[in-house]
């Protein structure tokens, strides 16, 4: 390529943005087109949020006062707060749409304002020099294509438009497009699981700002109560059961600090370089060797202060690991015991921090490159389509192309078959689920005495081990994983272990199942659906009704009735 092409190859920033926007519409295109033949996320998805959404709207509780119930999940003792606020803009997408069109819609939406938030605040206030588009919009496509837990909507991945938007109101710049971003943004993200830690961190910033220029910085003081403040009124629900109820709930029993010094500080490296499985980055493979190849550039050129910006992220990358990995150090335990709200908040969370400043630093990383030879632009961009490369194999449906698609997952055929067979209206009975999750039984509309939430009563966690209490006294691990935390309230055994995904060609047997089938009876239980077959069923008081086998589902689920 010569040279005069080369240089108007790099100024072609509007091109560029085209380019970028047809890989994001490509990215999530399949789940508009494969339906329910689409592949995605299972953990902290498939068996919890997508099923949460389909019972919220069944059950006719959306709008439910804080008082209401579920009477579909552990026989109505599962708070509608349990849920999400009804005015979350994902819930209205699995209100109005099928639910694969809703979670492309979702997939859609947070990727495409990932993309603009993350450009926006680059061009304004980091990379703002002309010639250095595609460093712009290269961070912002890599950054928009990076895998995020779908649930948190824009958590994680708005962040970048907030801090720019907050920028933009303390230095009195585009003022009206500001407020609505921070008006609207609450709709479409959660305060809890994402915009808590951010608009901390921006109290922070406040306050160097206060300190910084001597004057009380009100506007972005009072920007940042206002969208706080929006959060709060969304979030109702969980506001006053955190803060009014005193019914004792299974958070109460989190019990995880419990790692020595020598796990904390290696959980330290490892949560650097792999993150967090709700916030991963892909981290190691092109952006640290870039910044680390930056960094050795700005010390070789002795450029400690006028790189301020690129020194920061890369320290307060590394604190924020440093942080959560303490979080849960064995040191906090008796802290968290006296003061309860350490153990029902999880603070390690500040990690959501590390997408936004992972993606700032590459891109700054990109632009030292840029800037220390032209030859060296080139490096620049090939670290960029590297980084793309690198992403591409997080696709769902290429990363989870092994796994059962949606419509193999939920079965909803062959559970049709199983509610014609038992022949009852399904609130007449209860079912339990061993070896696949309960929301695939809850997405059915079948109601269920198990489940997979972080917030019901303590009582039913307490009456529900009864039934399970054989199993776990055979699993120390088990054990620690029910009683010290308890989000999985499941017919665990011994057999199977924290293994819940066994298809219709899987050969695994349970040969020595040991419930106390009396406490499932006094809970209601009435049928246990089972993934494998349970060789000693007649010692559990359990009769094999059928096995449902349907060739567009993932399982095959052997029905067993409680006698």
């Amino acid at each position: 390529m010569a040279l005069s092409n080369l240089k108007t190859f790099f100024k072609q920033e509007k091109t560029y943005l085209y380019f970028a926007l047809a890989i994001i519409t490509l990215w999530v295109l399949p789940y508009f087109v494969l339906l329910n033949q689409a592949h995605m996320r299972i953990q902290d998805n498939l068996d919890s949020n997508i099923s949460w959404y389909k019972v919220l709207n069944d059950s006719g509780q959306l709008f439910g006062s804080i008082h209401a119930n579920i009477p579909q999940i552990i026989n109505g003792h599962l708070s509608r707060n349990a849920y999400y606020s009804e005015y979350y803009g994902i819930i209205e997408l699995f209100r109005f749409f099928p639910p694969v069109i809703a979670y492309g819609f979702n997939e859609a939406i947070t990727r495409f304002v990932a993309f603009f938030g993350m450009y926006l605040l680059l061009k304004n206030y980091v990379i703002k020099n002309g010639d250095q588009g595609i460093i712009r919009v290269a961070a912002a496509l890599t950054f928009s294509l990076t895998p995020f837990w779908p649930s948190g909507m824009l958590s994680t991945l708005g962040m970048p438009l907030a801090l720019w938007a907050f920028l933009n109101l303390r230095y009195r710049i585009k003022m009206w497009q500001s407020w609505i971003t921070i008006t609207l943004l609450p709709f479409y993200s959660t305060f809890m699981l994402g915009f808590f830690f951010f608009l901390s961190a921006m109290g922070v910033f406040w306050l160097i700002e206060v300190i910084k220029t001597k004057k009380a910085q009100l506007r972005l003081f009072f920007s940042i109560l206002y969208m706080t403040l929006i959060y709060l009124a969304i979030e109702y629900r969980e506001v006053v059961s955190l803060l009014f109820s005193h019914e004792k709930t299974n958070r109460s029993e989190f019990n995880e600090s419990k790692n020595n010094l020598m796990v904390t500080i290696e959980l330290v490296f490892k949560n650097y370089f792999l993150g967090h499985n709700q916030d991963q980055t892909f981290y190691p493979f092109v952006i640290f060797p870039t910044a680390l190849l930056a960094l050795i550039l700005v010390i070789f050129q002795k450029r400690w202060r006028q790189e301020k910006l690129f020194i920061g992220l890369h320290l307060a990358n590394f604190l924020l690991s440093v942080w959560y990995s303490f979080w849960w150090y064995d040191a906090w335990e008796p802290l968290k015991q006296k003061i309860s709200i350490l153990n029902t908040f999880n603070f390690s969370r500040y990690h959501y921090l590390r997408p936004m400043i992972i993606y700032i630093l590459f891109a700054v990383s990109l632009q030292i490159l840029w800037q220390f030879n032209k030859k060296w632009r080139i490096l620049a961009v090939l670290f960029a389509l590297l980084q793309v490369a690198v992403l591409v194999p997080s696709n769902e449906q290429i990363y989870y192309r092994h796994s059962p698609s949606f419509g193999q997952f939920y079965a909803v055929k062959e559970f049709n078959d199983i509610k014609k067979f038992i022949h009852k209206p399904v609130q007449d009975y209860r079912v339990v689920s061993i070896g696949l999750h309960p929301a695939i039984a809850q997405y059915n509309g079948l109601y269920t005495l198990d489940t997979y939430n972080n917030f019901y009563p303590l009582s039913y966690k307490h009456e529900f081990r009864k039934i399970i209490a054989p199993e776990l006294a055979k699993n120390q691990a088990m054990r620690d994983y029910f009683d010290q935390w308890g989000g999985r309230c499941y017919i665990f055994d011994s057999e199977l272990g924290n293994h819940y995904l066994f298809s219709k060609n899987s050969s695994k047997v349970i040969k020595n199942l040991d419930l106390n089938i009396q406490a499932l009876k006094q809970m209601g239980g009435d049928y246990i659906l089972s993934s494998v077959p349970i060789k000693n069923a007649n010692e559990n008081s359990l009769q094999l009704q059928k096995v449902f086998n349907s060739k567009d589902a993932y399982w095959r689920i052997y029905l067993y009735k409680v006698i």
